[in-house]
């Protein structure tokens, strides 16, 4: 709990912040109603899941007879609450090997996610690890994950920048059955000439794949930045349409991200977010866990945790 407070520290500071402020003991009317809409757009909510948290609290209201504001603040944290659910399980057991395709943007923090899931998975499941560094198109992620790997002691099957994406693959695959790795994480390209050429791209990636292990890839994992809001929904709508998306890994929650739009991943995408990244260093990255995720964008640290 203590991570998600001090992670969530700048998002609870503003927007839901101002929620709390906004929700004092004056009488609910239209006014408390426009102001909370305003809030919770702004925070990223966005407008289909505010008009849903909306409506279902005034249903409440009439139900139990509430007339004060203050009233609302316990019930908006459990109708926001209402939206989410803890992830199911990667699926990553009962084969010889799981491999798990990690898509998204440059600059959503997709390559770094990719160590922190490594080690992550390496050390709490306890399975062999291997990454493919797929992103040829950028040296800068191929240096990245070497080093990173380097540093967890997990192997990175990589080429020369500009090499085939998916002969990457094929290798890394045949490399991590033979060497009797479980887990086989495979970074890919964020950004190529359109989205045609991206979206065929990973396309070919899952088929290099599943050619090797049949079913493969066993989860496709989206990362998002959760500093740009609303526009990683859009994002993650088309990443659905190429990839099969599967689960999402939110980034960069410490810093400016207001947080709302987990909300919508779930209302908006109907998928499930696994992971949060709560901070730099390589332990970071935190099973979502709704209660706390909810609690920690509302309630103040504890002065031992501040």
């Amino acid at each position: 709990m203590a991570i998600f407070r001090r992670g969530l520290s700048k998002t609870r500071q503003s927007f839901f912040g101002r929620i709390s402020q906004m929700l004092g003991n004056t009488e609910i009317d239209d006014d408390t109603w426009d102001d909370m809409e305003t809030l919770l757009i702004q925070a990223d909510v966005g407008f289909d899941t505010t008009v849903r948290v909306i409506d279902s609290l005034q249903d409440r209201v009439r139900a139990e007879g509430m007339t004060k504001s203050a009233q609302l603040q316990g019930a908006l944290q459990e109708t926001l609450s209402s939206l989410l659910a803890f992830p199911p399980a990667l699926d990553i057991s009962g084969r010889e090997l799981s491999i798990i395709l990690v898509v998204g943007v440059n600059g959503s923090g997709k390559t770094t996610s990719i160590a922190k899931l490594a080690h992550r998975l390496q050390n709490l499941s306890r399975r062999r690890v291997m990454i493919a560094a797929g992103d040829t198109f950028r040296a800068a992620a191929i240096e990245q994950l070497q080093t990173w790997g380097s540093r967890i002691d997990v192997p990175v099957v990589a080429n020369r920048p500009g090499s085939d994406p998916g002969a990457v693959v094929y290798d890394a695959t045949v490399a991590a059955k033979a060497r009797g790795y479980e887990i086989l994480l495979i970074d890919t390209a964020g950004r190529l000439q359109n989205n045609y050429n991206l979206m065929r791209e990973l396309t070919k990636i899952s088929e290099v794949s599943g050619k090797v292990v049949p079913g493969a890839p066993h989860e496709v994992l989206l990362v998002l930045d959760g500093t740009t809001g609303q526009n990683a929904i859009q994002q993650a709508k088309k990443f659905q349409e190429a990839s099969g998306v599967t689960g999402v890994i939110v980034t960069k929650l410490d810093s400016t991200a207001k947080g709302g739009m987990v909300f919508s991943i779930f209302n908006d995408l109907q998928l499930p977010v696994h992971y949060l990244g709560l901070g730099e260093s390589i332990d970071d990255l935190v099973l979502f866990t709704p209660e706390f995720f909810v609690e920690s964008l509302f309630e103040e640290e504890d002065e031992d945790e501040a």
